[in-house]
């Protein structure tokens, strides 16, 4: 299980302060990250290393990110949230 400092120290480096990114990144944390393998989680945190604008482009899909990793984190962030 993931312990309650990593997920508040992630809970915060989510917030972004862009609405369009924390709407996203917030609650996939919260609710999805605790369940993520260490792979996904490792990931994710690289995701969080990122530039905003960058982040920005990939989330609103008009661009995507060139490590495929990170661009599968992204889909799956999104997939959440975007019906099928």
């Amino acid at each position: 299980m993931v312990e309650d400092i990593e997920l508040n120290r992630l809970y915060w480096h989510s917030r972004r302060g862009m609405l369009e990114l924390d709407v996203l990144l917030v609650p996939f944390v919260k609710e999805v990250y605790p369940s993520l393998d260490d792979t996904d989680r490792e990931c994710y945190r690289r995701l969080l290393e990122c530039e905003d604008q960058d982040m920005f482009g990939w989330f609103m899909e008009r661009t995507e990110s060139q490590d495929p990793e990170l661009q599968r984190m992204v889909r799956m962030i999104l997939d959440r949230v975007q019906p099928k």
